[in-house]
C-alpha cells in the first residue's frame, strides 16, 4: 500500500511539472525544444519539495509527540 501511495505522489508531481512546462511554452513558445526536459526536472523538483515537506511535519510531529509524553 505505501508503494501505491509513493506512485501516485509520484504520477501526481509528473503531471503537475508537465502542466507547469505546458505553461512555460504558453508564455514562451521558444522554450519547445526543451519540452522533456523542463516537464521531468519540473516534476521532479515538486516531488522533492513534497516529500522535504512531509518529512517536516513527521518530525514536527514526533517532536510535539516526545514533548506530551515528558
Amino acid at each position: 500500500m505505501v508503494w501505491a501511495r509513493e506512485w501516485i505522489i509520484f504520477a501526481l508531481s509528473i503531471g503537475l511539472g508537465g502542466h507547469v512546462a505546458l505553461g512555460l511554452i504558453l508564455h514562451n513558445p521558444s522554450t519547445l525544444k526543451n519540452v522533456w526536459w523542463n516537464t521531468v526536472s519540473i516534476g521532479l523538483f515538486i516531488y522533492v519539495l513534497f516529500q522535504a515537506g512531509r518529512s517536516v511535519i513527521l518530525w514536527l510531529r514526533a517532536r510535539r509527540a516526545k514533548r506530551q509524553l515528558s
